[in-house]
């Protein structure tokens, strides 16, 4: 199974959605709480899904289970908890939430994992991507791609 990650910042939309459509994805899991801000630009909602339709042939949910808690985000975007404290209580929610029992068997192949972050090593799509990944990784060998 192939699971990707992906962020929209520093990006154009040419590069954003090429880069999905090349890939093969066949749906974009959104993993923001704020997906109508007027930053989030071509990705804001509900052009993203339009776009996403257009632009690369694939389809568009968000998915709440893989949404961090807007506390959570804010006590680390407010330096409150390091990069390492957000990541261990973001893994426990993810625990707690069981987010891999909302897909079926292979549900996640060529999904990819939407974020708002440039780079995935300090955002959580990529903390979600791994966590998946390993609690899968029984059923099934899960490659985890960031574009």
């Amino acid at each position: 199974m192939k699971l990707f990650t992906i962020g929209f910042t520093r990006t154009t939309a040419e590069d954003f959605f090429g880069k999905l459509r090349v890939a093969g994805i066949a749906r974009v899991i959104d993993t923001r709480i704020h997906r109508d801000g007027q930053l989030s630009g071509f990705a804001k909602m509900p052009d993203l899904e339009y776009f996403l339709t257009k632009l690369t042939a694939s389809a568009y949910e968000s998915s709440p289970d893989l949404m961090p808690t807007a506390e959570l985000l804010k006590a680390y975007r407010d330096k409150v908890l390091s990069w390492e404290q957000y990541s261990k209580s973001y893994l426990n929610l993810l625990r707690e939430r069981r987010p891999e029992e909302g897909y079926v068997s292979g549900g996640l192949d060529r999904a990819c994992l939407l974020c708002s972050e440039h780079e995935p090593n300090r955002c959580h799509r990529r903390l979600a991507a791994e966590y998946l990944r390993d609690v899968l990784g029984g059923q099934t060998v899960v490659e985890i791609t960031h574009l």
